[in-house]
């Protein structure tokens, strides 16, 4: 069991008398305990059963590298993403679907082995094929270029 002092009536309720998270914030939370697979599962789980998938106004990310992209748009006055949205068969990360762009993010963590690498690949294959351009920006180049980032964004959305 986890205790948490952040936690609000908008997020909680009871189930057979008990306190839980909603489904919301539960998979707001599972990113931080689950691997990203597990992740996408429950993700489309929820989606199946029609649960709400996510919590407040802000956008939902999966992952620290996630929110730091997000907050990248924002200082650099880029037109607001999608989050984590199904594009075909694949939840992606930053679509822009009028400008057919989709940005990824990959963190080494997840994206450093060779099936990753191949999966990878072949997403984007699928994705070309559906009309979308899928740029890929690495952990690093989020956190320390962010004006080359931003810049590369502002020339493939205009």
């Amino acid at each position: 069991m986890h205790r948490s002092s952040s936690l609000t009536s908008a997020v909680t309720t009871r189930r057979h008398g008990i306190a839980v998270t909603t489904p919301a914030r539960a998979l707001a939370d599972l990113p931080r305990v689950a691997t990203p697979d597990e992740v996408r599962c429950a993700i489309r789980q929820a989606e199946v059963l029609g649960l709400p998938a996510s919590v407040g106004s802000e956008p939902e990310t999966r992952s620290e590298l996630e929110h730091l992209f997000l907050r990248l748009c924002r200082h650099h006055r880029l037109p607001p993403p999608e989050v984590n949205v199904r594009i075909g068969p694949f939840i992606v990360d930053f679509p822009w679907r009028d400008q057919k762009l989709i940005v990824e993010t990959d963190g080494y963590r997840f994206h450093r082995g060779r099936l990753a690498f191949e999966d990878d690949r072949a997403r984007d294959v699928t994705l070309k094929l559906q009309g979308y351009e899928v740029v890929r920006f690495t952990h690093r180049q989020v956190a320390n270029e962010a004006p080359q980032v931003a810049q590369t964004l502002r020339v493939l959305l205009t």
